[in-house]
């Protein structure tokens, strides 16, 4: 295990999904596996809930914008559900009790 309760096994299996790239912007440099929904709301560390970013993006992801860049951390939440919703269609679904990732609580 490296870190955030994700063995080996299954961050290999998300970056060799994920070609190796930031799935938002394909950067290859300092890739980290991201929590689509977060560890303390209920998710899991399986690769249904997990997805490669660059450091920048998962930056962003967390609401740090390093770069100035034009997108907002709502921006980024919203892209990483919809990467793993067209990855994992039609049986994805991250929502529980209507919660949506990028727009908080309900």
């Amino acid at each position: 295990m490296i870190s955030a309760n994700i063995s080996n096994e299954t961050r290999k299996a998300v970056y060799r999904r994920d070609g190796y790239r930031c799935a938002l912007c394909d950067s290859t440099k300092y890739l980290q596996i991201h929590h689509c929904i977060k560890r303390s709301k209920g998710g899991t560390s399986s690769p249904e809930n997990l997805i490669t970013l660059c450091a920048d993006c998962h930056a962003l992801a967390h609401g740090t914008n390093l770069n100035g860049w034009d997108a907002t951390q709502k921006d980024v939440e919203q892209a990483v559900v919809e990467y793993l919703a067209d990855y994992y269609a039609p049986d994805w679904n991250p929502w529980r009790k209507g919660e949506e990732p990028w727009r908080g609580e309900p």
